[in-house]
């Protein structure tokens, strides 16, 4: 059942076919053979969610209409099961929590679990990406079908593409934050935009929005006007982007305009740094809000690469910020989402990253799922644990 999506999953279940008890069993079964090499999990809670199985299975008994019903998921870090707990209450089963940065890490592309260091599960020694390192690899493994993550700079997005999942951002402020900044957001990682889709109508409790009439215009910017990005990383999206015209689900406009933010990073980590006057953060704020303002009134989204690079080393990233076409979004609140774009010489994924205007997560999520229809995605799978 590890190739089952959330939907296939719940309906199994709901239809008497599965019990949660032994779906989630499966799920154990999985995470104790994969996790000593890839360090997922910082804690599993086997006899827990074996618990939280049986109830789920009572309450499908009792008439429950349940939409995940004994879908396994993880929760980012040890904290994670508030941002659950709607999932909880549509009967999906928590089996642990993922693996987040260890204490002192200076850059956060890293994850720490129990038994160690959390690695890529397309190539070992390379960092899955962070901080929800540990949620993308649990997905990308197929551990588990769903995990809840955040994002102050890219820590959905940055692990979705470099493990070649789907990650979600939703618009800053929607949700209740301990961010005391404003910068981060929920979010999820899953396999399938399917599913993410399911993730973002249980947490916001919004019906299926109506599909859109396609093709939906949107703007490619290699750059944002200030990064500096790898060729390949940049070939890989823009190849993604050109499948998505080809199936006929984005046309791509050319704005009056060429698009140029001011670079975020300085203003990401005034707002950051306790004391520090925000003056400043607040003027490059203001002036790509403008800019990103004007562009959504010419078109649907904005495209780019998720990445400037692919995975890097556990040593470290250099001198390379992960998060040079990400924390744009955290700073103005946009949502974004990353989808597997394909992969890299290397042996890694990269990932095409989608922007929408504020609250039209919709946009992001059809667009997604309406590629994966079609024949428009990567489908991308790590060999040694696709099975």
């Amino acid at each position: 059942m590890s190739g089952d999506g959330a939907r296939q999953i719940a309906a199994a279940v709901r239809a008497g076919a599965r019990r949660a008890v032994d779906v989630a069993a499966e799920a154990l079964a999985r995470i104790e053979r994969a996790d000593p090499v890839l360090c997922a999990f910082l804690d599993v809670w086997g006899e827990e969610a074996l618990r939280r199985a049986g109830e789920v299975d009572a309450r499908v008994a009792a008439g429950e209409r349940l939409p995940l019903a004994g879908v396994p998921v993880a929760v980012k870090g040890r904290r994670g099961l508030r941002a659950a707990e709607p999932l909880l209450a549509a009967g999906a089963v928590a089996v642990g929590a993922t693996a987040v940065p260890g204490p002192g890490t200076p850059w956060q592309t890293w994850g720490l679990g129990a038994r160690g260091r959390t690695v890529n599960p397309w190539r070992a020694d390379r960092t899955p990406g962070g901080s929800s390192a540990g949620a993308a690899v649990a997905v990308a493994a197929g551990l588990v079908t769903l995990a809840t993550g955040a994002d102050g700079a890219g820590s959905v997005r940055i692990p979705a593409a470099w493990c070649g999942v789907t990650g979600l951002k939703v618009t800053g402020g929607r949700f209740p934050s301990g961010d005391r900044t404003g910068l981060a957001a929920p979010g999820v990682l899953a396999r399938t935009a399917a599913d993410a889709g399911l993730w973002w109508r249980l947490v916001s409790r919004r019906p299926e929005a109506a599909s859109p009439r396609f093709p939906l215009t949107a703007v490619w910017s290699p750059d944002l006007g200030y990064a500096d990005p790898d060729p390949e990383q940049v070939a890989l999206a823009r190849e993604a982007v050109e499948r998505l015209v080809e199936a006929g689900v984005l046309r791509l406009a050319r704005p009056p305009v060429r698009l140029s933010l001011l670079d975020p990073g300085p203003a990401w980590f005034t707002l950051r740094t306790p004391g520090a006057d925000p003056a400043d953060a607040h003027r490059v704020r203001a002036v790509n809000d403008r800019r990103l303002h004007d562009l959504f009134g010419h078109a649907d989204l904005l495209l780019t690469p998720t990445t400037p690079t692919a995975p890097h080393g556990h040593d470290g990233p250099g001198d390379s910020y992960s998060t040079a076409l990400t924390w744009a979004f955290n700073l103005s609140g946009y949502p974004a989402s990353s989808l597997p774009a394909g992969v890299g010489a290397d042996g890694c994924p990269a990932g095409l990253h989608l922007v929408a205007a504020h609250d039209r997560e919709d946009l992001l999520l059809t667009v997604a799922t309406e590629a994966e229809r079609r024949g428009a995605a990567a489908v991308l799978r790590p060999p040694a644990w696709s099975r």
